[in-house]
């Protein structure tokens, strides 16, 4: 899979996607990226990229001609017959997820990820993209932090970038629960010790600690994932009634 950026910026995203396991996955060529500078595309001898808004205002506006030329050339640069999608990071776009991500994953051979700056872009520019996604409520100074978001979680995605697909079915949001909590040498940090039963061998145990803990996380932490308990996985669904009728339960 290939993850193309469009940003005026390119070293915001260059150093982080050439690190740690993105970088590594893209020596094995299980993923690549790639960055296409906007201003390359920009106006005149200072290559402008940006203007002030009509109807007045603070700030400036990305120009439309310099973005969509900048996506149009990261679109023709996919081979013949890949499947591409142009996203456009933007507080007002649908909400990124974990469900968000698997399709992107699924579905997509090339993503271009189109990155603001300033006081934001033209609205033309929206009619020469497939989607727009929001990383979450809030404003940043640029888009490129989102578009990092959207390419890790995506590439996490992709068989053989993490070495051990296994992983990723493991974490957070893969299911209605949080991840259960970890734990790795020493056995005693600060007068907190490492649960017994992590120590015992008996890996049903263990797997059953783990769903145990997960689903007291998520009740405490983030309720709203759990959703209706009548869809719940049954062994989720019982652990969810012996904690109601505990004694002091929440």
């Amino acid at each position: 899979m290939h993850f193309e950026v469009v940003t005026v910026v390119p070293e915001t995203v260059e150093g982080y996607l050439g690190a740690s396991i993105l970088g590594r996955a893209a020596e094995a060529g299980t993923v690549s990226f790639g960055v296409t500078p906007m201003r390359d595309f920009g106006e005149g001898k200072h290559r402008q990229v940006d203007d002030s808004p009509y109807g007045g205002g603070s700030g400036m506006v990305m120009k439309p001609g310099p973005v969509v030329d900048a996506i149009e050339a990261a679109r023709a640069a996919a081979p013949a017959g890949e499947r591409v999608r142009v996203l456009l990071m933007s507080p007002a776009g649908t909400p990124f997820d974990r469900a968000v991500a698997g399709r992107l994953a699924a579905d997509c051979d090339r993503l271009v990820l189109v990155c603001g700056r300033y006081e934001g872009i033209d609205a033309r520019v929206e009619d020469h993209v497939d989607e727009l996604v929001s990383v979450g409520d809030f404003v940043l100074t640029g888009g490129e932090l989102a578009a990092l978001v959207v390419v890790d979680a995506v590439s996490r995605l992709v068989p053989g970038v993490l070495g051990n697909d296994a992983s990723a079915a493991e974490e957070s949001f893969e299911g209605p629960l949080l991840e259960y909590p970890q734990y790795t040498r020493p056995r005693n940090f600060r007068g907190h010790a490492v649960p017994d039963i992590l120590l015992s061998g008996d890996h049903a145990k263990v797997d059953r600690w783990r769903l145990d803990q997960a689903v007291r996380r998520t009740i405490e932490r983030r309720p709203d994932l759990l959703g209706d308990r009548a869809t719940l996985p049954e062994e989720i669904s019982e652990l969810l009634e012996t904690l109601d009728s505990a004694p002091n339960s929440k």
